[in-house]
């Protein structure tokens, strides 16, 4: 081989490696800590749901009778993308803050056919991201894979406001709690008490002053668990917590009681009557079981 012919080998050489690792590293997954570190913190609620491990627990399969798979346009949008959430999500972290509701979303898409889907509903798809018009003006709907397998996805005003999504922030890498299904909630939801169901405000009330605040969901045995991790600022701050949510307990039973009933497992009143609780150091803990009838009752909005 003459030395051109090696030059132009050894150039092909670098070229093909350089290639190789662009397309490793794009297909490499992205671990759980990295993803959560591109979505907002300040305000936000953070929502964190392991789907391949509540399938695999059975518990994702009590979706098929939920209201979601009778929705009209979630059936349009299954029809024309071919994306089934209960069958091809695998994660979702999602991020619900005052600007908006972001989106990183792990699972098998069909990218050709989310195009497709875009386009037909008069949106645009260009430089890898789409966009289209939500259900209300408020609601612009932007996205593009951060990965071959991730997508990073944003309901917001401003309709390219996934693109956020792309780098994650500084600082260290978030704690992953081990929970296919975790809440982080920022006291600030909790002081004002919006968008909570209906007879959990006043428990709400007494951890508004915790310095952060999750809810950790996990399969236990042919039911679900519910633990809540409350960070406080001292030992007796955490101790005075765990004391007033169980005596809040104890009030709720006895109001069922005064009404000549008795707390259903199928609902929140079983639920939250279950609950018991404790301190350890700056954190209190909660404990609640949660029966398979609530979940079927939940989510099919009973």
């Amino acid at each position: 081989m003459n030395p051109k012919s090696r030059k132009r080998a050894a150039i092909a050489a670098v070229v093909l490696i350089a290639i190789i690792g662009v397309f490793w590293r794009l297909s490499r997954a992205l671990p759980a800590a990295n993803l959560l570190k591109r979505l907002p913190a300040a305000n936000a609620m953070l929502l964190y749901v392991d789907f391949d491990a509540l399938r695999r627990a059975g518990v994702l399969q009590l979706l098929d009778g939920s209201r979601t798979g009778e929705d009209p346009e979630y059936k349009s949008f299954v029809a024309g993308t071919g994306f089934n959430y209960t069958r091809d999500l695998d994660m979702a972290a999602v991020a619900f803050a005052p600007t908006g509701k972001y989106l990183l979303l792990r699972g098998r898409f069909q990218w050709s056919k989310l195009e497709a889907y875009v386009r037909s509903q008069q949106g645009q798809c260009a430089n890898s991201i789409c966009r289209m018009a939500g259900s209300t003006p408020e609601r612009r709907i932007s996205f593009f894979p951060l990965r071959s397998g991730i997508m990073a996805m944003a309901v917001s005003t401003d309709e390219f406001a996934a693109q956020r999504l792309a780098t994650p922030g500084t600082g260290p890498d978030p704690e992953v709690p081990h929970a296919p299904l975790w809440l982080s909630i920022p006291p600030s939801v909790l002081k004002s008490g919006e968008n909570l169901p209906e007879g959990t405000r006043m428990f709400a009330h007494s951890i508004d002053r915790a310095d952060s605040v999750s809810l950790e969901f996990a399969p236990e045995g042919n039911r679900l668990a519910a633990r809540l991790i409350v960070l406080c600022r001292n030992d007796q701050d955490a101790a005075e917590v765990a004391t007033q949510l169980g005596r809040i307990t104890a009030l709720l039973r006895e109001m069922i009681r005064r009404e000549h009933q008795t707390p259903n497992p199928a609902d929140l009143s079983g639920v939250l009557t279950s609950g018991s609780f404790r301190s350890q150091g700056h954190r209190a803990y909660g404990y609640w079981p949660i029966e398979r009838k609530f979940i079927e009752n939940m989510l099919g909005g009973a």
